[in-house]
């Protein structure tokens, strides 16, 4: 089965876990609960079983538990419809088309998961409020249908983030296959520019120069743009960390420290641009084989010894492994967890 798969199946199974707790105390035990001198665990259960918690009952979610944002502009009137926020407990990125001389990293991928893509034929209430008030006597409109700018982003990162590379393409006689190229990873990983914000007002001219970069700026033929550019972001954010390129490929200061494994160099960040976002890689889990049969092997950190060893397990094999080993591996799934990087803002 599919590892991917069986991931869903362990996330969805917590779900509905959750949701089959019992809210509320069974009336046998209700007597005992009223009982200030009897403690939560001096009291005994009628009901054979173990006895809920009267308060804080499953409060939080699962550790891979996240929200995506989606954000649609009108390209007509430029109106912003709400904000919409759906669920997600693994990042399913799509591998993008290679470009000869330059590797693929997993920068790439997250940045083509978030490019912009142009959704036609949407009804906008704006543009059809718009035309509705130049009408004289009343007289009823049709919907005015436009194209509207999509795009998506990480409200909420979880504390545990799954990454999934899809490999499966089809040929063009509708056969599918499996890609093998190497996606490049890093031991840390940084997402900040990744993370919705809430945009700040802009002025006339900058929302003109914004608007003339968007008309030029070439699509691919689903209509996601590229990789973005570096006047897509915010001023004075690009990043000083390039997730998953290499001491040799990135053009970041502090690229050569990246190759000694266990602690990230927060101090070669200026204070105000350290990410935020800051996760630390923790298993691998890798596919040999092709989309008919095949054998799942883990990378992951062996525990103790504060984390730098690396165990490599294939069934009941287990042996060591370098990290040199670890992010030389075609990826199926990346495990990170969220460390401590600068401090958070006051909410």
């Amino acid at each position: 089965q599919d590892a991917h798969e069986l991931f869903h199946v362990l996330t969805s199974s917590l779900e509905d876990e959750r949701e089959r707790q019992p809210r509320v105390t069974h009336l046998f035990d209700v007597h005992s609960l009223e009982q200030p001198e009897i403690t939560q665990k001096q009291i005994s259960c009628r009901t054979r079983g173990s006895l809920p918690p009267v308060s804080n009952h499953w409060k939080s979610q699962h550790p891979f538990h996240g929200r995506l944002t989606s954000n649609m502009v009108c390209k007509h009137c430029e109106h912003q419809s709400p904000v919409r926020f759906d669920t997600f407990d693994s990042l399913s990125l799509s591998i993008p088309a290679a470009v000869w001389g330059r590797p693929m990293t997993l920068d790439h991928c997250l940045h083509h998961f978030i490019s912009s893509e142009s959704v036609k034929d949407v009804v906008c209430d704006n543009c059809t409020k718009i035309q509705a008030e130049g009408i004289l006597n009343g007289q009823s409109i049709e919907n005015q249908r436009t194209t509207f700018v999509k795009q998506l982003k990480l409200g909420k990162l979880p504390q545990c983030l799954c990454i999934h590379l899809q490999r499966l393409s089809w040929s063009n006689q509708g056969t599918p296959l499996k890609r093998h190229e190497h996606v490049q990873f890093n031991e840390f990983l940084v997402m900040d520019i990744y993370k919705y914000r809430v945009p700040a007002p802009k002025s006339s001219q900058e929302q003109l120069s914004q608007k003339n970069s968007e008309e030029t700026t070439p699509g691919t033929k689903d209509g996601r743009a590229g990789k973005p550019s570096d006047a897509e972001q915010p001023a004075g954010t690009k990043p000083l960390f390039m997730n998953g390129a290499s001491s040799s490929s990135s053009s970041s200061s502090s690229s050569s420290f990246l190759m000694s494994p266990g602690t990230f160099p927060l101090a070669a960040f200026p204070e105000c641009r350290a990410p935020l976002y800051l996760y630390r890689l923790m298993a691998v889990v890798v596919h040999h084989g092709d989309m008919h049969s095949g054998h799942f092997v883990t990378f992951r950190r062996a525990p103790g010894a504060r984390g730098t060893q690396w165990l490599w397990i294939s069934d009941e094999s287990v042996r060591r492994a370098s990290l040199h080993e670890v992010l030389a591996a075609s990826a199926y799934l990346l495990f990170y967890e969220r460390v401590h990087g600068r401090a958070q803002p006051q909410s």
